[in-house]
């Protein structure tokens, strides 16, 4: 057992750094209000390494491993849970096996027999033989990413046993029109906050802890699912909402986690140091309509002069109304629902028929459902997402768009790397700023401003084989704020289509921490989630590994002064 002090570190799945700030100043958050005027805080502002430049990042999985490891994308290689395979076009991106696989860099609290940990429900991690302690894996979380398990393994059976199945994981679908799904999911996060303490609770009650680290993530799910019913900057907000009277679903979920930290933090001692802490936040979500599908229509109208497939518009003219009262019972069959077919008579059928007439073609692009259908060769957890429809089409084109969330992801079909490339090497650079430029021109549809904010190279040759760098060629970061209609004066209109989850990553989280040597009321200098592990390492007194690219933001001064 250390002589340091115990490190309870508690993480607030895509917790908005913003709200968090916000409510605590009404009085909300009593409990995370106690720890940030008793220590310190600050928020983290993640970036990643795109050819030697550095840009901000806000995808969750890869910020997680950058959490568990020490290690940036570009060391780790982890970029995304989807994953592209050039030799058959082939996507796969399987909702447990597509984390991390740490056996380069392992997680940072596997340090062996001199240090007691407890790790409980921390995303897009393993199981680790070198924790001396107790690890609970996939009981809940926001699709974590990792197996439902634990170290020792009849641990998993008691906790089931004794506290239920979580009946959020994998279950939060993020239908915020459906208002039965929206009544359910309420609920379901306070079950799981309420289980997530209890379990806690137990196994802080059966010894002092060297580490304790969990995760709380229905902050994840509230915000996915529940931003439009919350905060006023969401276009639906309005639409939802009567003037503002009925209770915040996501402050209702904010309130209970702080209530169960609270409670959890009756079980550690005075003495211990407590970090509560957020690897990246949650807005409006501007960013996966644009990505999912904006962005691979806009390829299909690229690559095939001429035509359109998706929700074509007319420039210059009024964009119809928000979309406030979808009618199919998933994202994906809303907007195939909204595939361009210039009859409308068939257009109404195509709106109001059954999902089993929906199967086949239209313009070349593969329906969702049939997608799902076997024996067509592609992953079905990905058979949703709008850019896999146009998959049986990647061969022909020169540019597509990968599936990816958050950010915007472009693969050069390059001959000699794809299989049926078509872009000649020669021609990469030439045709990376062509569609750079067209981007850049893109409109929002409503406002007139500006939609994309940055396209960013990801290698320096196309040709370069190494297996770290991301399957994109190019990554495209959009601007706030949310739109649902895009312009292109070279492609033409796209929209309006059905908004997307409500809620969608941000690229700042915050960390706050108190315990002994710590002052009250100091403002942490400026850090990344690739930072808080060393800041735990440091305050647990534990060696901090030569390969880790983030620093304690902690001074160790303060903490020997003590």
């Amino acid at each position: 057992m250390s002589n340091q002090k115990p490190v309870i570190a508690i993480g607030l799945d895509a917790a908005e750094p913003r709200l968090i700030e916000q409510w605590i100043a009404q009085g909300h958050l009593k409990n995370l209000q106690k720890i940030r005027k008793k220590g310190i805080y600050g928020r983290i502002d993640n970036t990643v390494n795109y050819c030697g430049a550095s840009t901000e990042y806000s995808t969750t999985e890869p910020l997680w491993v950058t959490f568990n490891t020490g290690c940036r994308a570009h060391t780790t290689g982890y970029w995304d849970t989807t994953k592209y395979f050039p030799e058959n076009y082939g996507i796969v991106c399987d909702i447990v096996k597509s984390g991390y696989d740490y056996q380069e860099f392992p997680p940072f609290y596997a340090l062996g027999k001199d240090y007691k940990v407890a790790v409980f429900d921390v995303p897009v991690v393993t199981l680790s033989e070198q924790v001396n302690g107790v690890q609970i894996l996939g009981w809940g979380g926001h699709y974590p990413y990792t197996v439902s398990d634990s170290e020792p393994p009849e641990l998993f059976p008691k906790i089931i046993e004794k506290y239920g199945k979580n009946p959020v994981l994998h279950n939060d679908n993020g239908l915020w029109w459906h208002k039965n799904y929206v009544k359910w999911i309420r609920q379901a996060l306070k079950t799981s906050i309420d289980g997530h303490k209890k379990i806690a609770r137990d196994l802080l009650r059966q010894q002092k802890w060297d580490l304790f680290l969990m995760a709380f993530g229905e902050t994840h799910t509230a915000g996915h699912d529940l931003y439009n019913y919350s905060q006023p900057d969401h276009p639906l907000y309005p639409h939802l909402t009567k003037n503002g009277t009925a209770p915040d679903p996501v402050l209702e979920t904010y309130k209970e986690v702080d209530k169960a930290i609270g409670e959890i933090l009756e079980e550690v001692a005075e003495d211990a140091y407590i970090l509560c802490f957020s690897v990246h936040g949650m807005a409006a979500n501007f960013t996966d309509l644009l990505s999912m599908a904006v962005l691979p229509e806009l390829l299909y109208r690229y690559s095939f002069s001429g035509k359109v497939a998706l929700a074509p518009g007319k420039i210059g003219t009024t964009a119809g109304p928000i979309i406030t009262k979808p009618i199919r019972n998933s994202w994906a069959g809303e907007i195939w629902s909204q595939i361009y077919e210039p009859n409308p008579l068939k257009k109404l059928w195509r709106t109001w028929t059954h999902k089993k007439f929906l199967r086949g073609k239209k313009h070349g692009l593969l329906s969702p459902y049939s997608l799902l259908d076997p024996p067509i060769e592609q992953e079905l957890d990905m058979a949703w997402m709008p850019s896999m429809w146009y998959s049986s089409l990647w061969p022909e084109m020169k540019a597509f768009a990968l599936p990816a969330f958050t950010n915007g992801h472009i693969r050069i079909n390059l001959k000699g790397r794809d299989r049926d490339g078509i872009v000649a090497p020669d021609e990469y650079d030439v045709l990376c700023d062509e569609i750079t430029n067209i981007l850049y021109r893109l409109k929002n549809g409503r406002t007139g401003e500006p939609v994309v904010r940055h396209v960013a190279r990801t290698r320096q040759s196309p040709t370069k084989d190494d297996p770290k760098l991301p399957d994109s060629d190019l990554v495209v970061l959009w601007n706030q704020p949310i739109t649902d209609v895009v312009d292109s004066p070279d492609l033409g209109r796209i929209g309006p289509l059905t908004h997307c989850r409500a809620g969608g990553h941000s690229s700042q989280g915050f960390l706050m921490a108190t315990g002994p040597g710590i002052v009250a009321g100091l403002n942490l200098s400026e850090g990344e989630a690739v930072d808080v592990p060393a800041t735990i390492l440091e305050l647990m007194g534990a060696p901090i590994p030569e390969y880790f690219e983030g620093k304690s933001l902690i001074e160790a001064s303060v903490l020997e002064k003590h």
